[in-house]
């Protein structure tokens, strides 16, 4: 019986600004996500779970999402746990 391809692992470049990559990598490194900077300078990130997506996506867009952006993202959060709850 042949393993599942969610145990593969995907390597996937990821285009930040320079200025953000050490902010990055040093997220990714805490969270335990393998990662590191190619010659060229690109931020290359190993993805071998879908956790390991979502929280290199959510990481990533917390250093290259406009403020605003972020901001109606968090209200929409608290406007769905407020509903759920019904607080």
């Amino acid at each position: 019986m042949e393993q599942s391809s969610v145990n593969q692992v995907a390597k996937q470049v990821v285009g930040i600004p320079r200025g953000e990559r050490w902010q990055a990598y040093q997220r990714l490194q805490s969270l335990g996500i393998a990662c590191w900077c190619t010659e060229g300078g690109d931020l290359q990130v190993e993805i071998n779970s879908p956790l390991a997506a979502i929280q290199v996506w959510s990481a990533i867009g917390q250093l290259t999402r406009p403020r605003h952006d972020l901001a109606v993202w968090l209200d929409r959060c608290w406007q769905l746990k407020f509903n759920k709850t019904g607080m």
